[in-house]
């Protein structure tokens, strides 16, 4: 099967701790969802955390902060907001842990959760449609970004500009996507040195003008505080939470890396910088109007570093995407397409530029945004909540040969395919997170009744942490053997 096949004649390193070589990062990766051997293991805990850094100094975590001041919130309550948002990063770190153990992608290590078949229709949804809107969304917000630099160029910023725009951004990051884990782990180290420079600057431009008193003229009280409140922890909660493949950017260090580690460098790389860039939305929020984010910064910033942060303001999205596309390439592998891995983020990114394309020149892009994150929340939340207990009752003890035997009867098959305390507690957290969801969309009965206090993130995440564990009877179906 293609997909699962590496190339046959691979580069291997033989020292398991040496980074990787030049060579390795000049080619394109041999290895899909396939099994890592323990021979092409290498790497260092650490090196995660300039891949999550890199990947949330951008423009899209500027937005959610200053949409939480809109929002009604004043700027000390935004702020705590987007601590305790960013804190499901030690989730996301927590699924890292299981890239070392089983050698394989996420995208292969949920079919311990939901059996074979199950787990393609959990890839198709969770793995790669969610993975092409956020793909899709992050494009959108550099492409804006990209669309004042080709206007301040005195280049007509018509449709068919931005629609060549697009393009190019997207182009670039497929690049990353397609040669793969080696050029991303020694690619991002720069990024993230060169982005943390940047926002800097910037965020000595933004605290000079933030107004440290802001209250909003109708700020809201009582339940309709609470009701905003979890609405925005739930919008800033969505960014690590869409992170259920973290273990892709794992999966090549040694068996024996201490998992304490690979939690705490991917917490720390995700929670540093955005909950920094977040605020730094939200600082702004209080001085200009965060409605139009990139033009309203432009008034705080000097002339001459405009160029600078829109620059950067791409290259960051670039970097959360590239990892975006190439985890949805793998999602489109283990959902059962025969396809390489490389060709596979290629047919991502055309289906992300084509959203992006309707986002830009059709919807309204901030309601786009707050709106598909607030709903993605609803299944984010359950799958990462059986993800993690799966990982806690398996002790994470994953047998990477055994995940990738597809076979009727095979230890990860389960009954016809599916297993059934997977599927039972994603669909009922899913379904339970629903009933509390408050969004311009929909109004579930829990929300409504109280008031419109949205619920969807604690109770999806504990109803199917619960389940998983109660269905599952003190045992692990599926055990490592």
């Amino acid at each position: 099967m293609v997909s699962t096949t590496p190339d046959p004649n691979p580069d291997v390193d033989d020292c398991p701790g040496a980074p990787p070589s030049p060579d390795r990062t000049a080619r394109v990766e041999a290895h899909g969802i396939d099994h890592i051997p323990d021979s092409e293991r290498r790497g260092r805990p650490r090196e995660l955390f300039s891949v999550w850094a890199a990947a949330n100094v951008n423009y899209l975590s500027l937005v959610v902060g200053g949409a939480l001041v809109l929002m009604g919130l004043n700027l000390w309550q935004a702020i705590a907001v987007i601590v305790v948002g960013n804190a499901f990063w030690v989730l996301t770190g927590v699924l890292a842990v299981s890239g070392p153990a089983a050698g394989t992608p996420s995208e292969v290590i949920t079919r311990a959760m939901y059996g074979v078949r199950g787990n393609r229709v959990n890839n198709a949804i969770v793995g790669w449609l969610i993975s092409v809107c956020y793909f899709a969304l992050n494009l959108a917000a550099a492409a804006s970004a990209a669309f004042s630099l080709v206007g301040d160029a005195g280049i007509p910023v018509n449709t068919g500009v931005k629609s060549a725009v697009v393009v190019v951004i997207a182009a670039l990051t497929l690049t990353i996507s397609v040669y793969g884990h080696a050029l991303i782990m020694r690619l991002y180290l720069p990024i993230t040195l060169a982005l943390t420079a940047v926002f800097l600057v910037v965020a000595v431009c933004v605290v000079g003008h933030t107004d440290f008193t802001y209250v909003p003229d109708q700020a809201p009280h009582g339940t309709d505080l609470w009701a905003v409140v979890l609405s925005g922890v739930a919008l800033v909660a969505s960014g690590p939470l869409s992170y259920t493949t973290s273990a892709d950017f794992s999966r090549y260090l040694p068996r024996t890396t201490s998992a304490r580690a690979i939690v705490g460098w991917t917490a720390l790389g995700g929670f540093l910088p955005g909950t920094v860039v977040c605020s730094l939305g939200a600082l702004a929020a209080t001085a200009v109007d965060m409605t139009d984010p990139q033009s309203a910064l432009q008034k705080i910033l000097p002339g001459w570093f405009t160029p600078v942060f829109l620059l950067a303001l791409i290259l960051g999205t670039i970097a959360i995407n590239a990892l975006t596309a190439y985890s949805a390439g793998l999602a489109l592998q283990a959902v059962g397409v025969r396809i390489r891995r490389s060709l596979s983020v290629l047919v991502d990114g055309t289906v992300s530029v084509s959203l992006t394309l309707y986002a830009l020149l059709v919807s309204n892009f901030l309601d786009t945004v707050n709106n598909v994150l607030q709903l993605t929340v609803a299944l984010l939340g359950p799958s990462m909540a059986v993800y993690a207990t799966d990982i806690v009752l398996r002790r994470n003890r994953y047998d990477g040969p055994a995940l990738m035997d597809e076979r009727p009867g095979g230890p990860f098959w389960y009954s016809g395919g599916v297993n059934r305390a997977g599927a039972i507690a994603l669909l009922g957290g899913t379904a339970a997170a629903a009933l509390c969801l408050d969004t311009p969309y929909c109004t579930g009965p829990v929300a409504a009744a109280l008031g419109g206090v949205d619920l969807a993130l604690p109770v999806g995440l504990a109803v199917a942490a619960g389940l998983y564990a109660a269905l599952t009877r003190g045992t692990v179906p599926g055990r490592a053997r």
